[in-house]
C-alpha cells in the first residue's frame, strides 16, 4: 500500500468573480429565516439556535510540536483561557431527541496578532460538529437546503425533488437523513470536527477534538438531555479533549473548494482542551451563558494565520456577519 503524502503548502483557493453578489444573496435569505424564527423563539442564531451548555476552561498548546504545526495559536507552548458553547444545529428549539447536528464551539481568549478580518485579533474561534465532512460541496446547495427546510418538510421534499430529480431525490434524502440521524453518544464522549479547512501559517488544515477516556462512558439516557448529561459530568470531574490538526496533502485527496470530501490524511495532536470541574447552572455560569448567547463565536474572528479557507468558509463570512447584525450580537 502506498504511503500517505505528507503536509504540503501547495494548496490554493479559487475565488469566483460572482461570489460577493451570491454571498450577499445567501445572507439575505438567512436574515429572512432568522427574522421568521425570532417571531416564534425570540432573538437568536439562524442555525445552532438551541444553546445547551456554556462552560469555561483552558487550552494548553503542547511543547515539541513539529515545525509545520508551529504557527499562530500553536507557535509556542502556552495556556489560553477558553469558553465553549454546546448546541443543537437546527433552526428551532427542538427537543434533544430530535435527530440533528450537534455543535461544539470554542472561543480562545488572550490571542494577539493580525486578524483574519483586518486589524488586531484578540480571540481565536473554532466551530466543530459531530460530522467528519460537510454535507454539501458548495455553499449554494447548503443555503437552498436550509431555506427549504425553514418552510417545512413539504417544501424541503419539493426542493430536493426539483434539484436532484426523480431518480436522485430518494438517494439524496436518504443521505441527509443518515447525516442527521447519525448515532451520537454525547459531547463528552464523541469526536468533533471542523469539517472545513483553515490556514495554519502556510499550510491548510482541518481540526478535530478527541475526548479523553477519563471523560467517562456514554450514558443511554443522554439523548433526551445532552446538556444535562454534560453538566452532570462537569459537576463531578474535569473533562479533557485532544485538539488535533489534519493537513492538506494534495488537491485530489484533500480539496480546499469541495467541502463534502472527507480528508483521509492523519491527525496530529497540538493542544489539550481542559474544562475544570464546575456547575454551569450556578450564578456565574448562568451569567456566562447569557453573555455567550448574546455574543459571537465565528471562525473568521481569529488570527490571519488561521483564516478560514474554501468557498463555503467564504460564504460563511458574509452570512455570519448579517446574522450577527440581525440579532444584535456583539
Amino acid at each position: 500500500m502506498p504511503s500517505m503524502p505528507g503536509p504540503s503548502t501547495r494548496w490554493a483557493e479559487k475565488v469566483e468573480p460572482d461570489e460577493e453578489q451570491r454571498f450577499a444573496r445567501y445572507g439575505e435569505l438567512f436574515r429572512q429565516i432568522q427574522e421568521g424564527r425570532a417571531k416564534r423563539w425570540g432573538a437568536g442564531r439562524t442555525l445552532h439556535r438551541k444553546q445547551l451548555v456554556v462552560a469555561h476552561g483552558s487550552l494548553e498548546v503542547l511543547d515539541g510540536l513539529a515545525p509545520y504545526a508551529k504557527y499562530g495559536l500553536f507557535a509556542e507552548p502556552r495556556d489560553y483561557e477558553v469558553v465553549v458553547r454546546l448546541s443543537n444545529g437546527g433552526l428551532d428549539n427542538a427537543p434533544d431527541r430530535v435527530p440533528d447536528i450537534r455543535g461544539f464551539a470554542i472561543r480562545v481568549m488572550g490571542v494577539q496578532g493580525l486578524s483574519a478580518l483586518g486589524g488586531e485579533a484578540t480571540t481565536q474561534d473554532f466551530t466543530l460538529i459531530n460530522q467528519e465532512a460537510f454535507a454539501f460541496p458548495r455553499a449554494e446547495e447548503f443555503v437552498e437546503f436550509v431555506n427549504a427546510a425553514s418552510q417545512g418538510n413539504g417544501a424541503l421534499f419539493r426542493h430536493v425533488l426539483r434539484r436532484y430529480g426523480v431518480l436522485g431525490a430518494p438517494k439524496r434524502l436518504a443521505g441527509m437523513l443518515k447525516t442527521v440521524a447519525r448515532p451520537f453518544s454525547g459531547f463528552a464522549t464523541e469526536k468533533l470536527y471542523s469539517t472545513l479547512p483553515m490556514a495554519n501559517g502556510p499550510y491548510a488544515v482541518r481540526v478535530r477534538l478527541v475526548p479523553a477516556d477519563t471523560n467517562g462512558p456514554s450514558h443511554l439516557g443522554a439523548r433526551s438531555d445532552w446538556g444535562g448529561d454534560f453538566c452532570e459530568r462537569l459537576r463531578k470531574h474535569p473533562l479533557h479533549w485532544d485538539m488535533q490538526l489534519q493537513y492538506f496533502a494534495n488537491e485530489k485527496l484533500t480539496p480546499i473548494e469541495d467541502a463534502s470530501v472527507n480528508w483521509p490524511t492523519p491527525y496530529t495532536t497540538v493542544a489539550r482542551l481542559m474544562l475544570p470541574r464546575q456547575d454551569p447552572h450556578c450564578e456565574s455560569g448562568v451569567a456566562l451563558a447569557r453573555e455567550v448567547e448574546g455574543g459571537v463565536i465565528d471562525p473568521w474572528r481569529g488570527l490571519a494565520e488561521h483564516r478560514p479557507l474554501g468557498e463555503v468558509q467564504r460564504a460563511r463570512k458574509a452570512i455570519y456577519y448579517i446574522s450577527q447584525q440581525g440579532r444584535g450580537a456583539t
